[in-house]
């Protein structure tokens, strides 16, 4: 399956079914020794530089879908790696079982993301951008309000900054999960998947892309890797994030942030709150905001050619005018 190339990165067609040819597999080990996949373009496509991008998914996701945006990025001339959160696609699992996503807490994604910063801006070229998806929004920004890591930019596709659930107070919402923690297993399901288990549920492509190919690559690479296959988040995960939301909510918590932050969201996100993004932009000193409508789902990466190259169209402008190529950068 092969998918169409932006006009800033000319080259033959990108094989969104297989690890692009310049791409290298590996995995790095977090402080406490756990491993973690990661993938890297080691240098740019043309020998120089433009600059170093650090990718990192959403819940339940898999750097997989997004080697057409990393392999992009590449051609584009950016040093580019992207990684697995721990707990989640081929970097273990910490719930009863194969297929629900339980974390302890998010602070423990926060350490290995400052980790694996640290050790990725000592390897690559400048300027160092830092880019994620959904829940790698969100925890892009707590590592940020925490004054964890330094990027030169950040972009986020449909951060993860609120869901697009219940119109009840955060505090009621945290509450009402901690009362679920306290009522049985907090790593069972926070909700029902699907009648078959491993099986994705049925009218879920239209949460997420207008694109069926791209969708149906997202099936191939669970097919093609059986331990990429994530269903529901545990109840303690459900707990945590609340919790987490609130560190975000905190009066001045996003207001003291320095770095330029482009947020992408679509209004019609049925999973991560459209309100809450927009707010967030406008919380940021430098955030900027690129506000898509009933044209773009949730992963607004993964959309059809016209959205998706507005958006990708979109990153570059930014990335242009926040983090430009450094002088002599080699």
């Amino acid at each position: 399956m092969t998918g169409p190339v932006s006009a800033q990165s000319p080259g033959p067609a990108i094989d969104r079914r297989a690890i692009p040819p310049a791409a290298r597999e590996s995995r790095w080990r977090a402080e406490d020794g756990h491993p973690i996949r990661r993938i890297d373009w080691p240098g740019a496509a043309d020998g120089t530089p433009r600059g170093s991008i650090l990718f990192l998914p959403g819940r339940g996701d898999f750097y997989e879908k997004y080697l057409e945006t990393l392999e992009e990025w590449h051609r584009a001339g950016w040093r580019v790696t992207a990684s697995d959160w721990r707990g989640q696609a081929g970097s273990g699992r910490f719930g009863r079982d194969a297929v629900t996503g339980h974390i302890a807490d998010f602070a423990i994604w926060i350490d290995d993301l400052a980790a694996l910063w640290a050790q990725w801006v000592a390897e690559t070229p400048p300027p160092h951008v830092l880019a994620a998806h959904s829940m790698g929004g969100h925890l892009v920004l707590r590592a940020l309000v925490e004054r964890r890591l330094a990027p030169d930019a950040v972009v986020l596709s449909a951060p993860m900054i609120g869901v697009n659930g219940p119109p009840l107070p955060l505090g009621v919402l945290h509450a009402a999960a901690r009362v679920m923690c306290a009522l049985g297993d907090p790593l069972r399901p926070a909700w029902k998947w699907s009648e078959k288990p491993g099986e994705l549920p049925a009218g879920r492509q239209q949460l997420l892309t207008h694109d069926p190919e791209r969708y149906a690559d997202e099936e191939w690479w669970r097919a093609a890797r059986s331990e990429l296959v994530m269903g529901p988040a545990s109840w303690r995960w459900v707990e945590r994030a609340y919790a987490s939301w609130r560190r975000l909510e905190a009066p001045g918590a996003l207001e003291q942030v320095s770095t330029p932050v482009l947020i992408i969201s679509t209004a019609a996100d049925r999973l991560v709150s459209h309100r809450a993004n927009l707010a967030a932009a406008a919380r940021l000193p430098r955030g900027e905001i690129m506000a898509l409508g009933p044209e773009a789902a949730h992963e607004v990466l993964r959309e059809a050619d016209p959205v998706r190259s507005a958006v990708m169209a979109r990153i570059a402008d930014f990335l242009d005018r926040v983090a430009p190529k450094r002088q002599g950068s080699a």
